[in-house]
């Protein structure tokens, strides 16, 4: 197999070119060790171009219209003079490893600019169910001249945390509900939203939209009671018509210059650093006791022991790192040749 030519990618994402920008992302999905190899020195020869966008997390409750209002949007912020990249992390089966999401068909209008790249990041099973990668997707498309590098998760579940993580500004998309505005908005994503927008305001949604709105200011008055807590701003758009966007976007800019005048924005990126290092360790870890040959030797028995109940999962567990930590052993010990004679 051809090897990797770093040279001519790092040289073809420097330039802003998306078929390289497409090729390096696939590299760094790629699990394969000299794979793995070539894409960190990739991200070496690309860091003094990286850190410069804004970056953006948009999650929500199923139906708010996630992706169309990332296609609106962003088709927006290229129409203003922004180059916009979009990694929307994409859930793939455990089984096949296949993505189920379209988001470039769902972000046409987007994805067909010149100005723009879109890019589904599957998630595989690893980071709370962010891919690995998505984090240095990121940083290649900074290093290609993005501006502003959106996340989209699919809101379920773990994802929003590690978004949360990797990004700037978490955006909270929400919709008015027939009844209790708030079912189906948990706590946890309330408390990592910096900015809340109140999509489908249009039509006869409009005054729902803005009654929800009101209702998710009190229950952040409620949750985040006192007079010098940043609360996140709430507000109403619509996707369809535009209305609101303009003023969603300045409320993620006003979160970012918040963050900047209290010098925390670098602070804030220097922590996810050290948390991006811990998860890369943990699930390197995971994949060499995964492939380690004296765990896949006994690992067949070991879960059917676990499946048929003879042995508990603590034991399984303790089972497998056993036969990991003997095998690394070895490796450091190696046995003593025996003198001749």
């Amino acid at each position: 197999m051809k090897p990797v030519d770093v040279d001519d990618l790092v040289a073809g994402v420097r330039e802003g070119s998306r078929q390289h920008v497409a090729r390096a992302i696939t590299l760094l999905e790629s699990r394969r060790p000299d794979h793995r190899e070539s894409a960190r020195a990739l991200l070496g020869r690309l860091a003094d171009r990286t850190g410069g966008a804004v970056r953006v997390g948009i999650s929500g409750v199923p139906g708010a219209g996630k992706s169309t209002f990332i296609d609106a949007l962003g088709v927006r912020l290229v129409e203003q003079g922004h180059r916009v990249a979009v990694v929307a992390v994409d859930p793939s089966s455990r089984r096949t490893g296949g993505s189920i999401l379209g988001d470039r068909t769902r972000m046409a209008r987007l994805a067909a600019s010149d100005d723009a790249f879109v890019r589904p990041s599957p998630s595989g099973r690893h980071l709370g169910g962010v891919a690995r990668a998505t984090r240095e997707s990121m940083l290649v498309l900074e290093a290609a001249g993005f501006d502003v590098v959106v996340v989209e998760t699919v809101g379920v579940g773990q994802n929003e945390i590690a978004v949360s993580e990797m990004v700037d500004t978490f955006l909270l998309l929400t919709l008015a509900r027939a009844g209790d505005q708030l079912q189906g908005i948990k706590r946890g994503i309330l408390e990592l939203a910096d900015v809340i927008a109140v999509n489908k305001a249009d039509g006869d949604g409009e005054l729902p939209a803005r009654a929800a709105a009101r209702e998710l200011m009190g229950a952040m008055r409620l949750m985040m009671p006192g007079r010098d807590v940043r609360r996140p701003p709430v507000l109403t758009c619509s996707a369809l018509t535009g209305a609101g966007l303009d003023e969603v976007w300045q409320a993620v800019l006003e979160h970012r210059a918040h963050l900047e005048e209290r010098h925390s924005l670098a602070a804030r990126r220097a922590q996810q650093q050290q948390d991006w290092m811990w998860a890369l360790v943990d699930a390197e870890l995971t994949d060499g006791v995964r492939s380690a040959p004296a765990v896949q030797a006994e690992r067949a028995a070991i879960e059917e022991a676990v499946r048929a109940g003879t042995t508990s999962a603590v034991e399984g567990a303790a089972r497998v790192l056993s036969l990991y930590a003997a095998q690394l052993r070895a490796a450091e010990d190696p046995p003593t040749a025996r003198p001749n004679g």
